[in-house]
């Protein structure tokens, strides 16, 4: 397998660096990380308010918004965390969220995980990540928590 100290040209290593064998050994380009999907995003924002609005038509409970814009460790400009009672429900959530935002604002999530077993699932739009948690995966990993320097918002109706 090559690897990118080898001495190969900088075209051949791109070549490979989209085929999944080479994918790991690639080096990281600017232009190969993902870009921010939205431009000044706040609160007020249409994106954000349609997340919130989402949840809420599921019945999501205990929905917070931190934001982390000004920690400079953070990894997006917003979390928005919220509680469903059963794996259907955190399934319906999530769909409602990825749903809601492509038919209202275009946009679809860079990434999601946890879908199968629906006791967490994380929605990453890049600017805005959505943890849907079960009250248990809640209460265990503390979220709020670990971002304590974030200014937190409730959105409970």
């Amino acid at each position: 397998m090559l690897k990118p100290d080898t001495g190969y040209p900088i075209q051949e290593i791109n070549k490979l660096y989209h085929k999944k064998s080479f994918r790991l050994l690639a080096p990281l380009t600017v232009s190969d990380s993902p870009k921010k999907t939205t431009a000044r995003l706040n609160r007020n924002s249409k994106v954000f308010k349609t997340i919130i609005k989402a949840i809420q038509d599921k019945k999501g409970e205990h929905i917070l918004s931190l934001d982390l814009r000004k920690i400079p460790e953070a990894v997006a400009d917003f979390f928005i965390i919220c509680q469903a009672t059963s794996n259907t429900q955190v399934r319906a959530i999530s769909d409602n969220i990825e749903d809601e935002l492509y038919q209202v604002c275009g946009e679809r999530p860079y990434k999601h995980e946890g879908k199968t077993l629906a006791h967490w699932v994380l929605i990453d739009y890049i600017s805005i990540v959505v943890h849907v948690m079960q009250p248990d995966a809640r209460k265990f990993y503390k979220l709020e928590d670990m971002w304590s320097d974030a200014v937190v918002t409730g959105h409970d109706l």
